[in-house]
């Protein structure tokens, strides 16, 4: 099996068993009579958890190699759905996301060990192949929670989700154990080393590397805004259109097609063409597009339209940034680089739900859409900066 299949399906399967768990933890935490702030802080503290521990990750993965990291990082994603699905008290939930949350920062060693694997100018392609694995996870993994806990908040079945996300977790070690070999061996580590640059911390490598600033700058934006959108999302559909959860969730799986396929499709065939910059930036503009039309769409139809052209846009966008960060890189410290460019997404999956909220309640459902787009609007301007600080 070829490594970035092989790759592929860890990343899919990783994912998959944390977006099992994802549309659990707010029926989990009523159970448990918690109020929705402390439900809130549970899915941000993941998300914050997850920034923490990227460029962790990426920096482990670059002195120790991509696949113990990998296999370090699921033993933990087990332990933390146990913990999950037999959890007494909230505290229990609580600690579970903690450690989740640290858990889900191996994905900058997964970029890593494709950026290894992959010629310069095929890196967007194999970065996208990781991204398109993120995004089959995602798409996936709350339709089969749900099924799998049930519909009856009185009788749903929170250990069934649980035991399947471990399931999954040792299926993906048991691939990688077998199928996956190591993409940054020792010799190359030593190698890599006598001309490497010394270790860095996220903000030092931001400021030694301008280009990197400024393309992370425009993935963190483009990341508040999504934020914003996904945990908007129920809500808007049910003030603008009166959908339940059922509609909602076929509307979440039939438009994360658009960017799956994107990134694990057409990104191929548009980034030989065009180049990384202007994929990117034509990313952001559709995005951009996608996200006001919506926001002002007066019927369902032209909203599913506005949400396809956002997801056309983040599905060019992701790979096109991930694979101009990678090229301000070294071999040595690759992981590294990758890692700080991930938390710029971590980091605005934890700010975007809390803008999204208040800014809903105060200005009506469309306006969490527009402020997305107005928020997302400078990444643009930021791609033109990376570019003229690249050379």
């Amino acid at each position: 099996m070829k490594p970035l299949l092989t790759l592929f399906i860890v990343c899919v399967i990783d994912v998959l068993g944390f977006g099992v768990i994802v549309p659990l933890i707010p029926y989990m935490g009523t159970r448990f009579a918690a109020s929705p702030a402390v439900i809130t802080a549970i899915l941000g503290t993941h998300a914050l958890c997850q920034l923490i521990a990227a460029p962790v990750w990426g920096r482990l993965s670059d002195r120790f190699g991509r696949r113990p990291i990998l296999l370090y990082s699921l033993a933990g994603a087990c332990v933390s759905y146990a913990m999950l699905g037999f959890a007494p008290n909230i505290e229990w939930i609580f600690a579970s996301r903690v450690l989740g949350g640290l858990m889900a920062g191996n994905i900058s060693a997964a970029m890593a060990y494709a950026s290894d694997v992959s010629a310069p100018e095929d890196r967007a392609k194999a970065l996208g192949v990781v991204g398109a694995a993120i995004g089959v996870g995602f798409m996936l993994g709350p339709a089969v929670g749900g099924l799998l806990a049930g519909e009856n908040l009185a009788t749903a079945s929170f250990v069934r989700p649980a035991l399947v996300s471990m399931a999954l977790s040792l299926g993906a070690m048991l691939l990688i154990t077998l199928y996956l070999p190591e993409s940054h061996t020792a010799e190359h580590r030593a190698q890599l080393a006598r001309d490497a640059q010394p270790r860095r911390s996220p903000l030092a490598l931001l400021r030694m590397l301008p280009a990197l600033r400024y393309v992370t700058l425009a993935a963190l934006l483009i990341a508040i805004a999504q934020a914003i959108l996904e945990s908007i999302f129920a809500l808007w559909a049910l003030a603008r259109f009166g959908y339940g959860p059922r509609t909602v969730g076929l509307l979440m799986l039939v438009l994360a097609f658009v960017p799956v396929t994107m990134q694990g499709g057409f990104v191929r065939w548009l980034v030989p063409r065009f180049g990384e910059y202007r994929v990117a930036w034509g990313g952001i503009a559709a995005f951009v597009a996608g996200l006001a039309i919506a926001g002002v769409a007066p019927g369902i139809g032209v909203a599913i339209f506005g949400l396809a052209i956002a997801g056309a846009g983040s599905g060019a966008f992701n790979p096109s940034g991930s694979a101009l960060a990678s090229k301000q890189a070294g071999g040595g410290n690759r992981g590294s680089v990758l890692g700080t460019y991930q938390s710029s997404s971590s980091l605005g999956r934890v700010i975007g739900p809390f803008i999204s909220g208040a800014v809903f309640a105060r200005f009506g459902a469309g306006a969490p859409l527009l402020l997305g787009a107005l928020i997302a609007l400078p990444a643009a301007f930021a791609i033109l900066a990376s570019k003229r600080r690249a050379g």
